[in-house]
């Protein structure tokens, strides 16, 4: 047992428009993601199941089949190996979880994302 704090958490800035805090456990990623406005997570996909909770503000998810609008209080599910790219069409702070844990992320291999704004 582990009790985790988003208020002692590392902010990493991973661009001029989003900070990151993530925690990974065994089976798992999850991450808080503060994005402002204009701010871009170009497109990209990874073997994890995800599903993105939004607490605040507008999202869009643009998928190969389909673009789709969220607002906070929604839930985003993305399948395993699906291409989307984000943008954040008002500041917004999402809740992300991943299964199985972003090992890409552990090893710093997520250079796509702290490209990620306009």
């Amino acid at each position: 047992m582990k009790l985790h704090s988003w208020n002692e958490l590392e902010r990493e800035q991973m661009n001029a428009l989003v900070v990151r805090q993530a925690i990974h456990g065994t089976n798992l990623t999850i991450a808080r993601l503060e994005m402002k406005a204009g701010a871009v997570v170009p497109v990209h996909h990874h073997v994890n199941e995800q599903m993105t909770v939004l607490l605040s503000g507008k999202l869009r998810f643009i998928f190969p089949e389909k673009t789709l609008d969220i607002v906070g209080g929604e839930v985003m599910e993305i399948a395993p190996n699906l291409p989307h790219r984000v943008e954040a069409l008002e500041d917004s702070v999402a809740i992300d979880v991943f299964s199985p844990v972003r090992e890409d992320w552990r090893r710093g291999d997520d250079a796509y994302l702290r490209e990620g704004s306009r």
